[in-house]
Parts: structure tokens; C-alpha cells; sequence
């Protein structure tokens, strides 16, 4: 596959901050399974996301627009909280168990590759902190993010990215927006990466194909995360090490 020119002239990021489903993980419906089991456990009531939401929203925009399409009115703030808690509580218990849960392709080695090349890694995600740091933990990935922007610090997706990148600009001397690289896997991540001054790279992992991406105005696109990271240098080949006859690997622990 031939690069295309944007991303023969990519820069090396200083930053780059990832979404997390579709792009790092597939929960395997985890997050729809415990917003159906808050609003049935605090109104009785089954609900949907998928009906009153779309990919890439936030969670409050998921949880006041799904509020609204299943009980005909806005939700007061305390009705808000009591399901977020009953949210959150179900989806740590139920991330375990999801049997279609897995790590994306490509995504812990970009993690490791962008860290040891010093790019300095973030989340930026539509699901409240505690939520996006939850479904992180089945795949052992939060190790490599030092911060982020969530559903939880604002509803609206460019303004939770421009936050991220703050929270960044506060640790890294001199850094601007368009040395951050935004990884995300729907128009709703590029268009909000554009509004932030960023870098938009999108990731068709998910439910969007990467002409899909690349027509929302993304500045790179990847079919997986086992492709080259823009701005990275390819790894060199490594060389096979000689067998020596005389050496034997040790024991596997039983």
C-alpha cells in the first residue's frame, strides 16, 4: 500500500491522545449492556443507545438523549447521578465478562512504540474517566496514559479534546496543538480534533471506513493500528540470532 502524501510529510508528534472504544478496544457491547441494566434497575424501563445515539457521542449526550427517548423528558441532575453510579458500577462488573472483548490490532505496540520514541500519550474520550479507564483495564493498557479529556469534563467533544491538549501543554514546554496527533475511529473525532487545532488521525477500526474518514477531513488515515503511526520511522528489520548448540532455554514454570 503507497502512502498517501499527507502522510509521507508527517512530523513526529509530540502528543497523541487516543479514543478507546473501536479504536484501542472492542468492549464486545459492554457499555450498551450496562446503561440497559441502570435504566432497568432505577425505572424498570428497557432502553437502547443505539436508538437515540451514534458513535462518538458522549456519554451525557448517550445518557440525556436516551433518558429523554425512553421516558419523555430531560433528566434532573440528581437522576443523572444516580445513573452514572449505576452505570459505572454495572460496566466494572460486566467488562470481565464480556466474552467479545478484545485489544484492537496494532494498538499496545503503537502504544510501546510511541513511547519509546518520548511521544507523551493521553485518552481523549466521549465516556466519563471512570468509564473509559474501565475498559481499559481487561487489556492492562492504562499504564501507558498519563492523562486525558472525557465525557465526564464536558458533553461536547472538541472542547473535552481541547482540554486534554491543556492538561498536555502544562507538562510539555512550548507545546502547541498542531504538534498533537487525536486518535479516533468516527467523524465525530475528527471533526472535533479539527475544532481543537490538532492533528486528526482516524483509525478505521470501528464502525466507519477509512474513505469514510478520509471524506470527514481526517489528516491521516490508517486501516488498523498495525500500520505505521504518521510521524514514526519504520522499526528497523531485526537481525535472527544464531542458535548455540550449547545453550538451552530455561524450564517453562508449571
Amino acid at each position: 500500500m503507497k502512502k498517501s502524501h499527507d502522510e509521507a510529510v508527517a512530523t513526529k508528534p509530540m502528543v497523541a491522545l487516543f479514543d478507546v472504544d473501536e479504536t484501542l478496544v472492542h468492549t464486545g457491547g459492554s457499555g450498551a449492556r450496562s446503561w440497559k441494566a441502570a435504566f432497568e434497575k432505577l425505572y424498570d424501563i428497557p432502553a437502547d443507545i443505539g436508538e437515540h445515539s451514534s458513535a462518538g457521542e458522549t456519554d451525557s449526550q448517550v445518557a440525556r438523549a436516551t433518558f429523554k427517548g425512553v421516558l419523555g423528558r430531560d433528566p434532573s441532575a440528581d437522576e443523572l447521578g444516580k445513573l452514572y453510579a449505576a452505570y459505572l458500577l454495572h460496566l466494572a462488573d460486566d467488562i470481565w465478562k464480556s466474552e467479545e472483548y478484545h485489544v484492537l490490532p496494532g494498538a499496545e505496540q503503537t502504544l510501546v512504540r510511541l513511547g519509546e520514541a518520548g511521544v507523551m500519550l493521553g485518552l481523549v474520550s466521549g465516556a466519563m474517566e471512570g468509564a473509559a479507564r474501565t475498559k481499559l483495564i481487561p487489556a492492562n493498557l492504562n499504564r501507558f496514559f498519563i492523562y486525558g479529556g472525557y465525557g465526564s469534563d464536558s458533553p461536547d467533544r472538541a472542547e473535552l479534546t481541547r482540554l486534554a491538549i491543556n492538561k498536555a501543554i502544562r507538562l510539555h514546554d512550548q507545546l502547541t496543538p498542531a504538534q498533537v496527533y487525536v486518535v479516533g475511529d468516527t467523524p465525530h473525532d475528527i471533526e472535533a480534533t479539527k475544532t481543537a487545532g490538532a492533528v486528526s488521525v482516524g483509525v478505521a477500526s470501528g464502525h466507519y471506513s477509512a474513505d469514510e474518514l478520509r471524506a470527514a477531513g481526517a489528516a491521516h488515515v490508517l486501516v488498523s493500528l498495525k500500520e505505521p503511526f504518521p510521524g514514526l520511522s519504520r522499526p528497523a528489520p531485526q537481525r535472527p540470532r544464531s542458535k548455540d548448540p550449547g545453550v538451552q532455554p530455561p524450564a517453562r514454570r508449571r
